[in-house]
């Protein structure tokens, strides 16, 4: 090995080298300059416990020198060192774990000399180390190996924040959750948050602190009070709150422009680390008040265990979200039937990584191709059919009426005679509160499909129970108000709204459907179940109270520009809670419409005159046609108001 070679391999390992002793990463410092400093920490605490000792006017024992026992404690500490990994852990991120290894090493470190000495006394009459010596060495050892981790990470907190403005937070609560997410805050690094105090809604604390910060009283004066402290934004922990007490706070906190989030519950992550970039900035759709729905899991079960469910339009937002809940209930097989390959691609990586036990079949088909769905019938022994597939854009079907009457219409037709030939236990048809007196043809396409399906479930010849449910607006599906909103906010606006006194019922997704389970079993066929909504909500508040949550002021910062009713867009949705033509069941949220039948013959009959007029074009004669199925059908704001004049003029 010549000289050259040697000095390029010294310094290729300790410049790039793939090793423990790399110094061009100076993002930290390198276990061996840390294991170097300790030394010297131990070093200076030998010559610094030395000279204390000294003072006390003992004498030292002399089987070795000063220079010989300095060397002796510092390879018991460097072993110690090594053994419990002091050096370990990245000195900018020390914890609570890194400072116990270190009071052990120097615990294990002081037993060792006394061990030692004590060991020598025993075989040569003779003691090496002092007690006092050992203990304050052991002393100072640690103090000093403390301060150095604890400097060095005030150092980097100090550089790392250098320049940033942090947000000062009230963490709402003083329950053991909160708390810990306060400790959080308090040690995490490169975060944007500053603890200014936590909130209390039960009692006033006076000259209380809780990690050095105060607790005030939700009350009355608490936003006067806490005008002095600039406060930046409140911080809500784990949803213990109801939304009710939730929104009323928010309303305030948004008049005071204050920033509203959400940080999650300690049982949540692993480590604070995980609660602190987990804290968000709240949702409108955390605030819209919704209450938990309590299910009946053992009927569910019962018809759906080990049985084979097909779910068409399963790739959509709420077919996909019954795949997942019927995914819970152990099913024989799913198949998921939908014609959007991209989407249906994702969602099978998704249950396939998040339910591998349970056997799928994803297929690419049209619900309007009646021989592709044979196919399906024939090969499978279905149970149970959820029926999601649908077209739903108000504005784009009433520009494309055909293909929402091939879709809605004809291809639920499709579907609920092959269950019907195929003698499938439930047909379960998803559709919407716009079916309700339509006014444009989305609704009323799903209007004539509920009514083929009432009509069918009435013939003697069939053994399926077709059930029929009903709802509004779902929060985050495809094309919905909310998300659309939250990308003009992004954008920076303007936001629009059609109308300022339109008003829209909200469901959330997973709520839905957990009442599209519930309702299939309590259908026994023919039963058209609407769900309750709760309060309507008006979609300029909506529009406003987003705003304000990004942070922004509305007509200020972001624009709200009313556009227009879109084509057959209504001002205000049906209530479906009305008690004049709906019946309660024995779930709270679930009410039965009452629905008189039409005999299937004269369905089938205006039907085929629809289908007729779809395949040749003719979008006026068809929707004339789908009025006559639907007679409470009367178009607004559309070019289909022309067919409804001699009942207007009525």
């Amino acid at each position: 090995m010549t000289w050259s070679y040697f000095k390029r391999r010294v310094k290729h390992l300790l410049w790039n080298g793939d090793n423990k002793l790399r110094v061009r990463n100076l993002r930290y410092l390198p276990r061996w300059i840390v294991i170097a400093i300790d030394l010297c920490i131990v070093v200076l605490s030998f010559i610094v416990s030395f000279s204390i000792v000294a003072e006390m006017n003992v004498v030292f024992y002399d089987v070795l020198t000063a220079p010989q026992e300095c060397l002796f404690v510092t390879l018991v500490y460097l072993s110690t060192f090594f053994i419990i990994g002091t050096y370990a852990g990245l000195i900018r991120h020390s914890t609570f774990v890194d400072i116990f290894k270190i009071a052990f090493s120097s615990a294990m470190s002081s037993l060792i000399l006394l061990s030692v000495s004590y060991s020598y006394d025993f075989f040569f009459g003779d003691k090496i180390f002092l007690f006092p010596f050992i203990a304050i060495n052991a002393l100072f050892t640690f103090v000093g190996m403390m301060m150095f981790r604890l400097v060095i990470k005030s150092i980097y907190a100090y550089f790392t924040n250098l320049g940033k403005s942090k947000m000062r937070v009230l963490l709402m609560g003083v329950d053991d959750d909160t708390i810990a997410v306060g400790e959080a805050l308090s040690i995490s690094d490169n975060q944007n948050f500053e603890l200014a105090g936590f909130v209390s809604f039960k009692k006033r604390y006076q000259k209380i602190k809780i990690l050095g910060a105060p607790i005030f009283k939700y009350d009355s004066t608490f936003f006067e009070t806490i005008l002095p402290q600039d406060i930046d934004a409140l911080i809500f922990v784990s949803n213990k709150l109801s939304n009710y007490d939730k929104n009323r706070i928010v309303d305030k906190a948004l008049e005071h422009d204050l920033r509203i989030y959400d940080a999650p519950a300690i049982t949540t992550y692993d480590n604070q680390k995980d609660i602190v970039s987990n804290i968000k900035q709240i949702q409108i759709e955390d605030l819209l008040d919704r209450h938990p729905i309590n299910l009946d899991d053992t009927q569910i079960n019962s018809y759906l265990n080990n049985e084979t469910i097909l779910i068409t339009g399963g790739a959509g937002s709420i077919g996909s979200e019954i795949v997942r809940q019927v995914s819970q209930y152990k099913p024989k097989k799913i198949i998921v039937l939908d014609q959007a390959e991209s989407p249906l691609h994702w969602l099978e990586l998704e249950l396939l990584k998040n339910f591998p036990d349970v056997d799928y079949l994803f297929l690419l088909g049209d619900v309007r191709k009646k021989n592709r769905l044979v196919n399906i019938f024939e090969e499978h022994k279905i149970s149970v059919v959820f029926h999601a597939a649908a077209y739903k854009h108000v504005p784009l079907i009433e520009r494309n009426p055909t293909e929402a009457i091939q879709v809605n219409i004809l291809g639920t037709v499709n579907l609920a005679d092959l269950s019907s030939q195929f003698k499938v236990d439930r047909f379960v048809m998803v559709s919407t509160d716009k079916a309700v007196n339509p006014t444009n043809v989305m609704g009323a396409s799903k209007r004539a499909a509920e009514i083929y399906v009432r009509a069918l479930a009435d013939d003697v010849s069939t053994d399926t129970r077709f059930i029929t449910t009903r709802f509004g607006n779902v929060l985050g599906s495809n094309g919905s108000v909310i998300p659309h909103f939250k990308k003009q906010i992004e954008e920076g606006g303007p936001v629009t709204v059609t109308h300022e006194n339109i008003i829209r019922y909200f469901m959330t997704i997973p709520e839905a459907c957990q009442l599209v389970l519930q309702a299939g079993i309590m259908g026994q066929g023919g039963e058209v179940f609407v769900f309750d909504m709760g309060d309507p909500v008006r979609i300029m508040d909506l529009a406003h109270k987003m705003i304000k949550l990004s942070g922004y002021e509305p007509g200020e910062d972001i624009e709200i520009k009313v556009i227009g009713l879109r084509p057959g867009e209504k001002l205000y949705e049906e209530l479906l809670s009305d008690k004049a033509t709906t019946l309660p069941t024995h779930h709270k949220k679930i009410m039965r419409a009452t629905d008189q039948p039409m005999a299937l013959d004269d369905v089938l009959n205006h039907i085929i005159e629809i289908a007729a007029a779809a395949e040749n074009g003719e979008d006026i004669f068809m929707i004339s046609k789908l009025k006559k199925l639907v007679p409470e059908f009367i178009s607004e704001n559309s070019i289909y108001e022309v067919l409804d004049l001699p009942a207007k003029s009525e």
